[in-house]
C-alpha cells in the first residue's frame, strides 16, 4: 500500500520499521518540526524524522496542517492511507478525507479507557491490570473513531512507564501491519459511551511525591512517571527524582526512612526506592546512591 506515516517520538519509530519491512511504499513522514536541544540549543530532528532520513524517506515537517497549501501538499501524495501514531498535531477534516481509505491511528490503550495525550502513563498510576493497543478510525473527535482491531496485555506488577512504552510500541508495530494486511475485512467496532476516561497530559505540577498517601499509590506514581517527568521528593534539602521502586513491608510516620535499604514509610504500608537520580548525576541504584549521598534510618523525606 501507498502510506504516508505521521510520528513523532521514540515510541513511533518501531512503527516505521515494520511499515517499510512489510514491504509498503512509503509516500512520505510527517513528523513535528525540529526543536532546540542539547546544550548547545541547536535544533534536533525527532526520532522519527531522523529514522526517516536514514531509510532515505521524504520527510515533511509543517508547524501546523490547517493552511491550504499544506493540506493541497498533503493530498497530493495519493496516499491509500495515513498511518498515525504519536504524531502531535491535530489533523483537520480535509487531511482525514485525504488518503483514499483514510487516516489509522495507533493508541496505546484499550479505548474507550484512556483517551487522549497520557495513556501510557495514566494506565500505570491508576493500577490498571492490563493495557492494550487499538487501530482506530480516525475521526474529528479525540480518539472516538471505530476500533479496526486490537490487542491487550497485563501490566506487571512492579512494570515502569517506560517499560510499557517499549512493549507497546512493538505490539503497535506489529499490529497496524496485520491491520493493514485484513484491512478490507475489518469490521469497524463504534467506541461504547460506557468506560469513557480521558488520560490528561502528564503535570509537571503533580509530581511531587505526597507520602501521606498509600504505599500501593505512592509505588504506582513512581513507575507511573518514570522515566519522564520523574516522581520526585526532597532528601536533605535537595530534590531527587525517584525513578523504580517496590512495595515493601514496614510502617511509620509518612516520609520517614525506616532502614538502611531506602524503605520509606507511607500512609499505609512503605514502599523502598530501587532507582533514584540527583540533579546533575545519571540514575542510580540504593547502594550506589547511599555511598554519595548517605541517609540515616528515622530521617524524613
Amino acid at each position: 500500500m501507498r502510506i504516508i506515516f505521521m510520528g513523532t517520538p521514540d515510541f513511533s519509530v518501531p512503527v516505521l520499521d515494520a511499515l517499510v519491512e512489510a514491504g509498503h511504499e512509503i509516500a512520505a513522514v510527517y513528523s513535528q518540526p525540529p526543536r532546540p536541544a542539547g546544550r548547545g540549543k541547536k535544533d534536533r530532528p525527532t526520532p522519527v524524522h531522523a529514522r526517516a532520513a536514514a531509510l532515505g524517506l521524504e520527510v515533511r515537517h509543517p508547524v501546523s496542517l490547517k493552511g491550504d497549501a499544506e493540506q493541497q501538499d498533503f493530498a497530493a501524495l495519493n496516499a491509500d492511507v495515513a498511518v498515525v501514531v504519536a504524531y502531535g498535531l491535530i489533523l483537520p477534516q480535509p487531511v482525514l478525507d485525504a488518503p483514499a481509505q483514510g487516516c489509522l491511528n495507533i493508541h496505546a490503550s484499550l479505548l474507550p479507557r484512556w483517551r487522549g495525550a497520557a495513556p501510557i502513563h495514566r494506565a500505570v498510576m491508576a493500577g490498571d491490570a492490563k493495557t492494550g493497543i487499538c487501530i482506530m478510525q480516525m475521526e474529528a473527535g479525540l480518539d472516538t473513531g471505530p476500533v479496526l482491531l486490537r490487542d491487550a496485555t497485563a501490566i506487571g506488577a512492579e512494570e515502569t512507564t517506560a517499560q510499557l512504552h517499549d512493549r507497546l510500541s512493538e505490539m503497535g508495530a506489529g499490529l497496524i501491519v496485520e491491520a493493514l494486511t485484513h484491512l478490507p475485512d475489518l469490521v469497524p467496532e463504534v467506541q461504547p459511551n460506557e468506560g469513557v476516561i480521558y488520560a490528561e497530559k502528564i503535570d509537571k505540577a503533580e509530581a511531587q511525591i505526597d507520602w501521606t498517601r498509600p504505599a500501593a499509590d505512592v509505588d504506582r506514581k513512581i513507575r507511573g512517571l518514570s522515566p519522564f517527568p520523574g516522581a520526585w521528593c526532597e532528601i536533605e534539602g535537595q530534590r531527587v527524582k525517584l525513578l523504580l521502586s517496590k512495595l515493601a513491608e514496614g510502617q511509620g510516620t509518612p516520609g520517614e526512612v525506616l532502614d538502611d535499604a531506602l524503605t520509606v514509610a507511607c500512609g499505609a504500608g512503605a514502599v523502598q526506592l530501587l532507582r533514584l537520580q540527583r540533579a546533575g548525576k545519571s540514575a542510580q541504584d540504593p547502594d550506589v546512591f547511599l555511598r554519595g549521598f548517605p541517609v540515616q534510618k528515622g530521617s524524613r523525606l
